[in-house]
């Protein structure tokens, strides 16, 4: 039975996932993330890559994970909703308002330089998600992974072989595994 099965049986390797160091700047993270959602090698963009990059350490230790969400929100941050993001971004919404097709290119020229900007100058480190608690063990069942994403409402959970980062469990992978004992019935 599907349930049944370890996460080990499930989960993604480590060496397959997308991992970045702390101290990179976010615009190499989204490259690294983006080549493996999108296997822009092929010229096909999937969008059944991987969604979030985990972040380590000098020592490899898992310290983050960043993901679409806080990629975004880093690189236009008026999106996040602060008063100052919004305060410097009313230039644009007014330009936006108020403008014919010429000021549109210029606003969104705008809103390119700065998430450009944003993302040469911000560090992975600096913006990423910070993990909490130890994750998954490879030995635990699928359903203490479907419990613990639940609980934590979270896409993606570290899975660790003791102390040692071995691989990642997605929200797709237990949906495949739930989806597959309905194939089976």
């Amino acid at each position: 039975m599907p349930l049944k099965k370890q996460i080990s049986d499930i989960m993604v390797p480590i060496a397959d996932y997308a991992t970045t160091k702390y101290d990179r700047n976010l615009k190499d993270a989204v490259m690294d993330l983006r080549k493996i959602y999108c296997e822009v090698e092929t010229g096909a963009c999937t969008e059944a890559g991987h969604r979030t990059c985990l972040v380590l350490d000098d020592n490899n230790e898992l310290v983050g994970i960043i993901d679409f969400q806080s990629i975004l929100k880093t690189l236009i941050p008026e999106i996040a909703g602060g008063l100052g993001e919004k305060i410097a971004a009313l230039g644009m919404s007014v330009a936006f308002a108020e403008a014919d097709a010429a000021d549109l290119d210029e606003a969104n020229a705008g809103l390119t330089q700065r998430a450009l900007t944003h993302a040469d100058e911000i560090k992975v480190g600096d913006m990423m998600l910070k993990v909490r608690g130890k994750g998954l063990q490879t030995t635990d069942r699928l359903i203490e992974g479907l419990k613990k994403m639940h609980r934590l409402k979270v896409t993606v959970i570290p899975v660790f072989d003791g102390d040692k980062l071995v691989g990642v469990l997605r929200d797709s992978d237990l949906f495949l595994a739930v989806a597959n004992i309905l194939a089976d019935s």
